[in-house]
């Protein structure tokens, strides 16, 4: 194959990889209003939608299988396509969580923790996948790491979300009969798992940088 044909097949795999990104970037988007609106119609769009990016990821392999298959790259051109690959894997997995959220916004009968602001922790994932994307597509390193450290206080903020859940509980008397106690314990469970996924959505957005500094750098002080 010409070298020209090569390298347009190497942008076409960054262009298809940043496209999956915006799908998913987009569900996770319309999962977190589902759960604002406490929308069931719309949580039900985000999981029926993710057969859409399923199909991306698995185009998407086999871009790269071919890639190395046919085309032996190495150096530079193998650590681009294998971080490619690493990356769509953790972009599958952000989705399969935004059809987590979405099924809890169809779940939802009341806010129950007001205190608890989801969409502030939910927008901060967003920041932090877009800033992962851009540093892939750009070759960013220092962004690599700011969304190293943008992981941070995010699990800081989902660990004051938890603790504030499990002390109001403690402290509010939520408790007035055997109704009441299934009710409030299936709300309590639904909003630790909506900031467990989105604690999770942000462990997949660093393994993103992590990937993205490999691939820039052959640096693998991120992975670990």
């Amino acid at each position: 194959m010409p070298r020209e044909q090569y390298q347009a097949k190497l942008e076409g795999l960054r262009e298809d990889v940043l496209y999956m990104s915006e799908v998913v970037a987009d569900r996770l988007r319309t999962a977190l209003d589902a759960l604002e609106r406490q929308d069931g119609e719309l949580g039900e769009e985000v999981i029926t939608g993710d057969a859409e990016v399923n199909e991306l990821y698995l185009e998407l392999e086999r871009e790269c299988t071919d890639l190395i298959a046919l085309q032996q790259p190495v150096a530079g051109d193998l650590r681009f396509i294998a971080a490619s690959f690493k990356i769509i894997t953790d972009l599958e997995r952000i989705a399969d969580l935004a059809t987590n959220l979405g099924r809890y916004a169809g779940e939802a009968e009341e806010e129950v923790f007001p205190d608890v602001d989801v969409q502030r922790i939910g927008d901060t994932t967003l920041e932090m996948l877009d800033a992962a994307m851009t540093a892939y597509a750009d070759s960013d390193s220092e962004l690599c790491y700011e969304v190293a450290a943008m992981d941070d206080d995010l699990d800081t903020a989902c660990e004051a979300a938890s603790d504030l859940v499990v002390r109001d509980l403690i402290e509010e008397d939520r408790f007035r009969d055997d109704d009441d106690v299934e009710a409030t314990m299936e709300n309590v469970s639904r909003l630790l798992l909506t900031v467990r996924d989105l604690e999770r959505v942000g462990d997949h957005t660093v393994n993103i940088a992590a990937r993205s500094l490999y691939m820039i750098e052959n640096d693998d002080e991120l992975l670990y």
